[in-house]
C-alpha cells in the first residue's frame, strides 16, 4: 500500500472569517452539568419557556391534519399571512404595506436577516453595526463576505453623529446600517423622534437601513416601541424585521417577517427562492390566528415579563450591580461590580457562576468589546426560579454576608 498523505478538508473562506463563538465554552459546561443531573437555572438564552397560546396550537394541529398543507409552500409566505402582517402594521402603527411587494415571510427573523445580508452585501462592502450587538448582526455580514464596522451603541443624536463620522471616513461608503430597538442585549430603547433623524441621515448619505424589531411588542410601564416603518420616508431607505417568537411565545415555530422597501424585499425573495421552500404551511396558518386573536395573550405576557424584570432588578440592587431598568425586551443588562468580577473577563465570570451559583448568564463580551464587565440576564424563567437564581448569585458572591433568619412558623 502506498503511503497516503492526510486528507485536508478546506472550508470556505466565509467560515474562516467568522469571529470566535464565545458562548461555546459556557454551552459546553452547561451541557455537562445537565448530564450530571445538576439543576442549572438558565438565564443565558433568550428562549421563552412560557407556552404558545392554546388557540394557536389547536389551529396548527387542525391544519397539520389537512393533507393539502403537506406540500411545499411558497418561499415568500402564503398570501393570507402576508395580508395579515400588512393589516397588523396598519392597525398598530398606521403603516400601509402592499402585501404582494412589501412583505415577505421568513423562517424566523434571524434567517431573514442573514439572507438579506447575502442579497445586499458582498466582498468590499461595509455595514455599520452597533457595539454591543446581537451576534447574528455581525455573523450575517461576515458570511456575506462584507465587513462590519462597529460603532459604540447609543439612542441619541450623539450616536447618529458617530455613525455619520464613520461614513465620512470610509471609502466606499457603507451600504447599510443595522439598528435594533428594543435592543438585544442591552434592552436600550428609543423614543419616536429617533427614527426621523436616523432616516434623514441615511437618506442623505445613500445608506440603507435594516431595523431589527424582534422585541417591539414586549414593552413595559406603558412604553410603546416605535416602529421604523411608522416614520414617513422609511420605506424609501429600508426594511424592518419582526417575529412571532417573542410576541406570541412561538420561538421554536420559526416564523418571522421582513417588511418595507420593495426592492430590498424582492432581493430577499430572490435569495429565498434559491434556498428554501418556505415555512411549513400549518405554521403559517396558525400564525394568522395568533395575529388575529392573541393580542390579550401578548398583553398578559408583557405583564409577566415586567414582574420578572422587577424581581431581577431587586436582586441586582442587593448585589450592588448597576443597570438601567428596561422599558422593553426580555433582558436586563447589568454591570458586574468590580468586587465580584475580581479581575476576570465576563466569560470566565459566567463560567464561575455556573460552578458556584448554578446559574447561567450571558457574558457581555460575547456581544462585543463594549459588553465587557456586563452580563445579559434573560427573563425566561418563572418568578420562583428567578428569585432562586438571585439568591444563588448572592450566596456565591457574598458568602460571608449575614442574612436575617426567617422566624419559625408556629
Amino acid at each position: 500500500m502506498p503511503d497516503l498523505q492526510p486528507f485536508k478538508i478546506e472550508v470556505a473562506q466565509r467560515i474562516e472569517r467568522l469571529p470566535p463563538y464565545l458562548f461555546a465554552r459556557i454551552n459546553k459546561m452547561k451541557y455537562e452539568k445537565r448530564v450530571a443531573k445538576i439543576d442549572i437555572i438558565d438565564l443565558g438564552m433568550g428562549n421563552p419557556t412560557d407556552p404558545t397560546p392554546e388557540i394557536v396550537v389547536k389551529k396548527l394541529s387542525d391544519a397539520a391534519l389537512d393533507p393539502r398543507n403537506h406540500r411545499y409552500s411558497v418561499p415568500n409566505g402564503i398570501a393570507a399571512l402576508r395580508r395579515e402582517v400588512a393589516k397588523k402594521y396598519l392597525n398598530k402603527y398606521d403603516v400601509e404595506l402592499d402585501p404582494e411587494t412589501e412583505v415577505i415571510a421568513t423562517i424566523g427573523s434571524k434567517e431573514g436577516f442573514s439572507h438579506l445580508c447575502l442579497a445586499l452585501l458582498g466582498p468590499g462592502d461595509t455595514a455599520v453595526v452597533p457595539d454591543p450587538a446581537f451576534p447574528a448582526h455581525l455573523y450575517a455580514v461576515a458570511m456575506a463576505g462584507a465587513n462590519a464596522i462597529r460603532v459604540p451603541l447609543g439612542n441619541d443624536q450623539a450616536f447618529l453623529d458617530r455613525i455619520e463620522r464613520m461614513i465620512d471616513g470610509l471609502f466606499p461608503a457603507p451600504k447599510l446600517v443595522v439598528f435594533n430597538y428594543p435592543h438585544n442585549p442591552t434592552a436600550m430603547t428609543i423614543d419616536s423622534d429617533f427614527w426621523p433623524r436616523a432616516i434623514e441621515m441615511c437618506r442623505r448619505r445613500g445608506v440603507m437601513i435594516i431595523s431589527d424589531f424582534a422585541y417591539g411588542e414586549v414593552c413595559f410601564d406603558g412604553y410603546k416601541a416605535p416602529s421604523f416603518l411608522s416614520t414617513p420616508g422609511a420605506k424609501d431607505v429600508g426594511v424592518e424585521f419582526t417575529t412571532m417568537s417573542k410576541t406570541y411565545n412561538m420561538a421554536g415555530w420559526r416564523c418571522g417577517f421582513c417588511a418595507g422597501n420593495a426592492q430590498m424585499v424582492k432581493a430577499l425573495g430572490t435569495i429565498k427562492g434559491y434556498y428554501d421552500y418556505g415555512i411549513f404551511q400549518p405554521i403559517q396558518i396558525a400564525a394568522i390566528v395568533a395575529m388575529r386573536q392573541c393580542a390579550p395573550d401578548n398583553v398578559a405576557q408583557c405583564k409577566m415579563y415586567e414582574m420578572r424584570r422587577d424581581i431581577v432588578c431587586r436582586g441586582l440592587d442587593k448585589l450592588g450591580w448597576t443597570y438601567e431598568k428596561p422599558r422593553a425586551s426580555m433582558f436586563v443588562w447589568a454591570k458586574i461590580s468590580d468586587e465580584h468580577l475580581k479581575g476576570q473577563n465576563t466569560i470566565d465570570f459566567c463560567l464561575r457562576m455556573l460552578d458556584d451559583a448554578e446559574v447561567a448568564l450571558s457574558p457581555g463580551k460575547a456581544f462585543g468589546d463594549a459588553g465587557e464587565k456586563y452580563v445579559r440576564i434573560a427573563l425566561v424563567e418563572n418568578e420562583h426560579r428567578l428569585r432562586q437564581a438571585m439568591r444563588n448569585l448572592d450566596k456565591a458572591l457574598n458568602p460571608g454576608a449575614k442574612r436575617a433568619r426567617k422566624p419559625a412558623r408556629a
